[in-house]
């Protein structure tokens, strides 16, 4: 299994925003939906498509049915930053030691973990909020992954912890991407992340994980964000309403962070993470919604008129958002 992590728009806040919005620094283009090996890896690398990478191999040996032996390989992969301060500079990022604790045997699986990643080599000096205060290193950012696997072939795979920036997206077995964390949170992320805040002085973070999107929410988001008129940005407190079932509204909401809620008739039918494209039935069904968002966490939101995507694609996307005809009677 493999974690990729990146820099999605809007997830800087703060005056650490400048340098992106003026082009000093970027955002990065979303990973692939597949990963197939190490290669696939060391073609986004030499393309500056993420920040690090956290690779999971494993195996076991069965003779009649008993795991006999196991073991594991893989490992981190951290990328360089490009700045542009009046010509391209590169800075080296730091990888930190890989953290591999024995796995974990249990009757007819083996459970394997692996934690990985490091800091940019760009110094930020800053204040914080533990001792001593004040940090020129950058915050530390990581994955911890999870990979358990079963004499009769199954597979599980899991992002059990996680830095709280930037996005990770976690791919299977098969390559193909799964899940990705569920909330991108830059302050907290850049005024904790260090020293014993992290695996590596023992206190890792768990993830908050969502489910990924479709291959459509994720071409027409990259059209909304990327497209002529920029999106106005919201943001949407945990518990909050986005919008209401019933109340009047034309126009698209894109999820960049967050989890919210999907609601009809009072009843909670669905969670949907960052990448949910939401908001396209009151488009095309007469300018009503048809049911209520509701932040389950602190929420960032992109609005876009309906006219930002091509109609068609919006009509293909609300036949799999009709979730209260889909739910099991």
């Amino acid at each position: 299994m493999t974690s990729i992590s990146w820099i999605p728009s809007e997830a800087v806040q703060g005056m650490m925003k400048m340098p992106f919005e003026s082009g000093v620094a970027h955002y990065d283009v979303p990973p692939p939906e597949a990963v197939e090996g190490l290669h696939t890896l060391d073609e986004l690398a030499r393309e500056d498509r993420f920040r690090f990478a956290n690779r999971l191999e494993a195996w076991i040996e069965v003779v009649d049915g008993r795991i006999v032996d196991h073991g594991q390989r893989g490992g981190g992969r951290i990328g360089s930053t490009t700045m542009k301060i009046g010509r391209k500079m590169t800075f080296e990022a730091v990888a930190l030691p890989e953290r591999r604790p024995d796995p974990e045997v249990g009757d007819g699986w083996v459970r394997f973990s692996q934690t990985a990643g490091g800091r940019t080599g760009v110094p930020t000096p800053r204040r914080v909020n533990h001792p001593p205060f004040v940090q020129y290193h950058s915050p530390l950012a990581w994955t911890t992954l999870s990979l358990t696997i079963h004499a009769d072939g199954r597979t599980e795979h899991q992002l059990t912890g996680a830095s709280n920036f930037p996005r990770h997206w976690v791919y299977g077995p098969d390559g193909k991407l799964s899940h990705k964390s569920g909330l991108v949170d830059f302050k907290e992320w850049y005024r904790h992340s260090f020293g014993k805040h992290s695996p590596w002085g023992d206190e890792d973070s768990p993830a908050l994980v969502a489910e990924v999107e479709t291959a459509l929410e994720r071409e027409l988001s990259v059209q909304i964000m990327r497209g002529g008129a920029k999106p106005k940005i919201r943001k949407v407190r945990q518990g909050e309403l986005l919008a209401r079932q019933g109340q009047p509204g034309d126009e698209l909401f894109l999820l960049l962070d967050g989890i919210l809620s999907v609601e009809v008739d009072e009843e909670p039918l669905a969670e949907v993470g960052p990448g949910a494209l939401l908001g396209e039935r009151a488009v095309l069904e007469g300018g009503t919604r048809t049911s209520t968002l509701r932040a389950q966490t602190d929420c960032r939101v992109a609005v876009a008129p309906a006219d930002a995507v091509d109609r068609e694609k919006l009509l293909v996307l609300s036949e799999g958002h009709r979730r209260e005809e889909n739910q099991p009677q």
